[in-house]
């Protein structure tokens, strides 16, 4: 293996080590804005556990695709440094792109599919109250007639 493949290898586990964090940060960054009632605070242990092995198996996945699967000693110290990186140069960066991601993207698609909800929920709502309003009159002339045809009569 060259020095230059080894050194392109270098900074792809350096990269992963810099996504992954970016990734468990959004993880924990979203559990806690979640509400707290939230499914997403109550189970914010497995979501973490559930992201930990995404990063772990794309993290493989990256060393498989840039050295054949070849595991070298400094690949977990070249993750941890890209962590470290991560903590102290990108995560203002990071939070600041996935700001404007939420105010741009997310949260416009969040209030039109909440629409859309709305808008069907309005729908059934007037076609129930259109079929109660059609079906008043036999209930009113069944209620009057059940008190007469169906009492039980002693002797």
């Amino acid at each position: 293996m060259s020095l230059s493949v080894q050194f392109l290898s270098l900074l792809a586990m350096i990269g992963t080590g810099i996504v992954a964090a970016g990734f468990i940060d959004m993880i924990g960054t979203g559990t806690s804005h979640a509400g707290k009632k939230s499914i997403i605070r109550r189970r914010a242990v497995l979501l973490e556990v559930i992201g930990w092995v995404v990063v772990g198996c794309w993290s493989f996945y990256v060393l498989y695709v840039v050295r054949d699967g070849e595991w070298r000693i400094y690949d977990p110290f070249a993750q941890l440094s890209g962590i470290l990186l991560y903590a102290s140069f990108f995560h203002k960066p990071f939070r600041f792109f996935g700001r404007i991601l939420l105010i741009l993207f997310l949260k416009p698609l969040g209030f039109i599919i909440r629409g859309i909800f709305m808008i069907i929920a309005w729908v059934i709502r007037l076609f129930i109250r259109i079929i109660d309003f059609l079906f008043s009159p036999l209930f009113a002339i069944f209620h009057r007639f059940q008190r007469k045809l169906f009492k039980s009569q002693e002797k």
